[in-house]
């Protein structure tokens, strides 16, 4: 089933572009890497997505409730200060599902204990998320957002702040949540994911690029991207 589909789509701030006419689309169970150089649109994208920003030209077109996208920011955009419990930040995931309740149902609190040990980190539910590592703490994040991800989780740099080892962890995380279906987005500069588990690549800046990984890493651009990144044949 398609979910996103963009088609000539242009954003940009007060009448100038920063993305013109791309297209691409997501479908589900789909693992789509976008990358590019900084200041290509990046994470204007996720903000149209989040639909913080709308498009110049074209149309990006969802086939789903937009309030079941996960969002997982970049780790500099977190207040790492925030004095609340490890439950109580991914709870917060539910926040857009509440409705006219007040209280988080049993029901929700049991999916974020769920997510909470999906993540390997329930043994941290009562813990002051300002007490954690940079590696948990994208733990519990990426819990948060999995509470609202009904359909679709997006991801902006999620592992930018991360030692190796913590990156490493992050990635095999999200890898195993699109092997259980999972539809990812996920804006990187770490070439890693988009070799290694990507389906499709959607490369922004200079000459664009929508297609499947293999299209990608076989297309001139993309071995350009290669080699810049440090990957020769």
């Amino acid at each position: 089933m398609r979910l996103i589909e963009a088609n000539k789509l242009t954003l940009g701030y007060e009448g100038q572009s920063v993305i013109d006419n791309i297209f691409f689309s997501v479908d589900e169970g789909d693992y789509l890497c976008i990358i590019g150089d900084n200041g290509a649109g990046k994470s204007t994208l996720v903000k149209a997505v989040l639909s913080l920003h709308e498009p110049l030209a074209g149309r990006l077109s969802f086939h789903f409730d937009r309030r079941d996208i996960g969002y997982l920011p970049q780790s500099s955009a977190i207040d790492v200060n925030f004095p609340t419990s490890v439950s109580e930040v991914v709870l917060s995931g539910f926040i857009s599902h509440l409705g006219r309740h007040f209280f988080y149902p049993a029901s929700m609190r049991k999916k974020a204990d769920e997510n909470l040990g999906r993540m390997g980190i329930l043994n941290l539910r009562n813990r002051s998320f300002q007490e954690l590592s940079g590696g948990q703490r994208q733990r519990v994040l990426l819990a948060r957002a999995l509470c609202a991800a009904n359909r679709l989780l997006l991801l902006d740099e999620p592992a930018a702040a991360l030692d190796v080892h913590s990156a490493s962890e992050l990635y095999r995380l999200i890898d195993q949540l699109n092997n259980d279906g999972m539809t990812v987005m996920m804006v990187t500069h770490d070439i890693h994911p988009a070799i290694n588990s990507a389906t499709h690549i959607l490369h922004l800046g200079g000459e664009n690029f929508f297609g499947t990984r293999d299209e990608y890493f076989s297309s001139e651009i993309g071995r350009d991207y290669l080699k810049e990144a440090g990957h020769h044949d």
